[in-house]
This record gives structure tokens, sequence and C-alpha cells, in this order.
């Protein structure tokens, strides 16, 4: 079994006691960090491959960065989201890992809308889907994991109205995400959980965490492939309850292993 875990950690540097804690507890066997706010060379590579893990970063000053951990080594590593060589936003990372292709994901937050931080947000969602028809053409097992800044539907959000205006909601970035749904990805906890009011992520004000007003924008989607060794996806709530808490927490999908056939 492969377990896999995708945190919006807000800040590596703010929260990296909380992080190395987690890892140390939870033992995933490969992490996808967004929001590091730090350059590559100053990610904090030593500590967390003292804990074992190969590290892929593709930082920015004070904003974005994205970070692929894993226990085994990491291959034929891309930095960057194609398709817009202007953009120079620390977004996309992806990497081999095993038989798995697996990219960590921070797409853009988009508001306010009816600006270009809106209309940025929905062309990197185009790219990233012609990017991940690419992917789905490779027939490799495709992990895309990350902070999606997307709620997919009213049952993911606590008040679907105080959002209505939110980028995060609007009818257009939810039709991008569905695009992806529809070329062949599955989401990984709604294909396992069907209950309402699953979140992944708390605002820091209003009380946003002991009121439990939460959104779900944390996503897993995963390629036929993958989908089709799908065991377990949950959201670990523990790490926000902690002080110095991130807003969001991990999610963790676990994946079959392919075992090989016996030669004869």
């Amino acid at each position: 079994m492969t377990s896999i875990a995708t945190w919006n950690v807000n800040s590596i540097k703010a929260r990296l006691p909380n992080v190395l804690d987690w890892l140390k507890s939870a033992k995933p066997d490969v992490v996808l960090l967004q929001e590091l706010k730090c350059i590559d060379d100053n990610f904090p590579r030593l500590e967390i491959e003292e804990l074992g893990y190969n590290v892929a970063t593709h930082g920015q000053k004070t904003y974005n960065g994205v970070a692929i951990l894993s226990k085994t080594p990491l291959g034929d590593v891309m930095v960057g989201l194609p398709g817009d060589k202007k953009d120079e936003q620390a977004r996309y990372v992806e990497a081999t890992i095993g038989d798995l292709r697996v990219a960590s994901i921070y797409l853009p937050n988009g508001n306010p809308i009816k600006t270009e931080k809106f209309d940025y947000k929905l062309a990197w969602m185009e790219r990233l889907i012609k990017h991940a028809e690419g992917l789905l053409a490779s027939e490799q097992p495709v992990v895309l994991g990350g902070d999606y800044n997307v709620i997919p539907q009213d049952e993911d959000v606590y008040s679907p109205a105080a959002f209505a205006g939110d980028a995060l909601a609007q009818p257009e970035s939810r039709s991008r995400f569905r695009t992806l749904l529809n070329l062949g990805f599955t989401d990984a906890l709604r294909a396992l959980h069907r209950e309402p009011h699953l979140y992944t992520f708390w605002d820091y004000q209003g009380g946003g965490w002991q009121n439990d007003h939460g959104l779900r924008i944390d996503h897993f989607l995963l390629s036929p492939q993958a989908a089709d060794r799908l065991e377990a996806c949950e959201v670990d709530r523990e790490p926000r309850g902690k002080a110095k808490a991130s807003d969001h927490t991990p999610v963790v999908c676990r994946l079959r292993d392919v075992v090989g056939r016996d030669p004869g």
C-alpha cells in the first residue's frame, strides 16, 4: 500500500514543527505540499531528508511554492505547469514515483472575481486540463493532488450563500473542475465518502475551526489506472487543531501496490 498525503502548509517555515511531528506520526510514503512561501534554497531540506524523504521543490519568495516528498526516489521531475512560458508563479511540480506519475498543485485563488486574478485562475485551469489530457494519454497511473481552490459543490462548504460571490465557488471554476473529472479523473474522497460537510480548510477568522465553518478545496484526482487501486481516502483533522496550525489540514489517499506476477 502506498499512502499519499496532500497538505497546504501555509508557510513551511512557520509550520515546520507541526509538519515534522505529523510526518513522524502519520508516516506517509509521499507528501504533496503547497504554499511553501520560500525559495528552494530556504526549504528545510535537511530536516525533511532526515526523516527518510527525497525532496523536489518549486519555490518562490513570500508566495506560492510546491513540493513533493517521497520515501522512494523521484524521477523525471518537472517544475511549472506547461502552456505559458511567462508564468513565473510556483504552483506546480510533477515527478515519477515507482509506477505513479504524481503532481503537487496549488491552483490560483482567483479573488476578487471580475479582475485579472480570476482570469488568471481560469486560464491556469485550462492549462491544467490540457496537460491532464496528455497525462491520461500516457495510460500511466496519475495522481493530481493539492489545493485546487475550488469548492466543487454546495455540499462542500458550510454556507453556500456566504461564498456565492467567491472565486472558489463560481460556475466557471466549478465547470473546469468538472471538465477534469469528465476527462476520466476520479475525485478520490468523494468516490469513497458521500456525506456532506467533509472539510479540508477552516479560515482563521470568525472562529472557522471552532464552529466547523469549513470548505473542501484540497483534492486528489486519480486517473483510471490509479483509481482502480484506490483503497482509502480520509481527511486528517488533527493537525488543524494544533497551536500555530495551517488553515488547511492533510488529506491522505491510499493506493494498492501492483503485485508483480510470478514468472512461469
